[in-house]
């Protein structure tokens, strides 16, 4: 190969590179413009879930689980 066309290959590749980079930053562009978290600042979808006991109110009238209701014996 000449020189020429050594140079030549050298500006195709780094015509290539520019169009690669190019692309590369309308991507991430993009990427931030779409915010990946709402104005809380948690991903959305997160629930915290608090340290306090529940109220017991919640579970009147209710089944645990794999043993059946409370006023009911098994047969």
């Amino acid at each position: 190969m000449s020189v020429q066309d050594d140079l030549a290959a050298v500006k195709r590749r780094l015509q290539d590179l520019e169009h690669t980079v190019e692309e590369l930053e309308r991507r991430v562009g993009s990427e931030r413009g779409a915010p990946s978290t709402p104005a809380t600042g948690r991903p959305e979808g997160l629930v915290t879930i608090p340290d306090a006991p529940y109220d017991s109110g919640l579970w009147v009238d209710t089944d645990d689980e794999g043993l059946g209701a409370r006023d009911r014996h098994a047969p």
